[in-house]
């Protein structure tokens, strides 16, 4: 052990090469990993739907191979060469490269650039940041980004879509700490019930959605967190109220949208985009702030599904990928 880092630990690596695209639980060392100034001793990673992507294939997340999967670490510093970190700092980091340019944290010690490094603000645990993780920031980062352009409780009810998600599920208990309503849209009807307990007031089945063909139809929410995409976006720009807002941040429903300039020149709506992975420093400092004080969940622990090592993430990918996600799973690394 050097510096107290094993010579070697596990770590869950994706390949490509002569013998194929695969995952493996892997041995390496620190020296094996991309280059950085600190090194964190990893407790918890999540899962997300880019990392079921990026594991088994499914869709084009690394850049280079192999890396580590996992866009998410909570962890404590083991090493440090950055004067903003000393030993025994507790961090987390999402996004940035993590899996798609560097290795993830899906490994017992991952080495990263401090820049990117988020000190643990008071008010969580590394358990309760990676049960939020992407997802609960990427959801953070939606509520910031439709108050930047004027959303307020009074204007109504923000819709959900995706809700039974990870995003979808933190999106509303969010909301409603925010002192927004919340509404749910979701296929999986057994469990309405527990969207109601995290706070959404009414949940609808994606299945008896009907939009209406018109460039605008009847208006019934003030703004919308959607992590879908496709129909279902092209669908909200028609029934958003006037100056309403739609933060765009998934597209399991596909990447078209089909829509008019309708919704944005006659209601004055605007679609936000949503990009969690490359969100400015400054912001990340300023949601994670939010996410331990006033937007902070109250129901993280129904929100956290499941709990799994690294032996554990190809049966949950599969399922990710198979609709059946819920909620979010955490990966355990220490």
């Amino acid at each position: 052990m050097t510096n107290n880092i094993p010579e070697r630990f596990k770590a869950f690596r994706i390949f490509d090469d002569e013998d194929g695209y695969r995952a493996e639980i892997v041995e390496q060392s620190i020296d094996e990993q991309s280059e950085g100034d600190v090194v964190i001793r990893v407790a918890y990673s999540s899962v997300n739907y880019k990392d079921a992507l990026a594991a088994t294939g499914k869709g084009k997340i690394l850049r280079t191979f192999p890396l580590n999967g996992g866009i998410d670490a909570a962890g404590t510093v083991v090493r440090s060469e950055s004067d903003r970190f000393a030993e025994g700092d507790e961090v987390v980091i999402t996004g940035c490269g993590l899996s798609e340019k560097r290795d993830g944290g899906y490994s017992q010690y991952l080495r990263v650039p401090s820049k990117w490094l988020v000190p643990l603000p008071a008010g969580l645990t590394l358990r309760e940041a990676m049960v939020l993780g992407t997802a609960g920031f990427t959801a953070a980062l939606s509520l910031w980004r439709m108050q930047s352009v004027g959303q307020t409780p009074e204007m109504g009810p923000i819709v959900v879509t995706g809700a039974s998600g990870g995003v979808g599920s933190l999106a509303i208990d969010i909301l409603t700490q925010a002192g927004f309503e919340a509404q749910a849209i979701s296929g999986k009807l057994d469990h309405f019930d527990w969207l109601h307990e995290l706070g959404a007031t009414q949940c609808i089945s994606r299945h008896d959605l009907y939009w209406g063909e018109n460039p605008l139809e009847s208006a019934h929410w003030a703004g919308a967190i959607d992590s879908v995409g496709g129909d279902m976006l092209a669908g909200l720009t028609r029934v958003i109220k006037p100056w309403g807002a739609i933060a765009s941040c998934g597209m399991a429903g596909g990447i078209g949208v089909r829509t008019t300039v309708m919704p944005f020149i006659i209601r004055g709506i605007s679609l936000l985009g949503i990009n969690s992975a490359g969100c400015p420093y400054q912001i990340r400092e300023q949601l994670w702030q939010h996410l331990a004080g006033d937007w902070k969940p109250a129901h993280l622990d129904r929100i956290e599904h499941a709990e799994v090592g690294l032996d554990g993430l190809a049966e949950v990918f599969g399922n990710a990928l198979a609709g059946g996600s819920l909620g979010r799973t955490l990966v355990r690394l220490d």
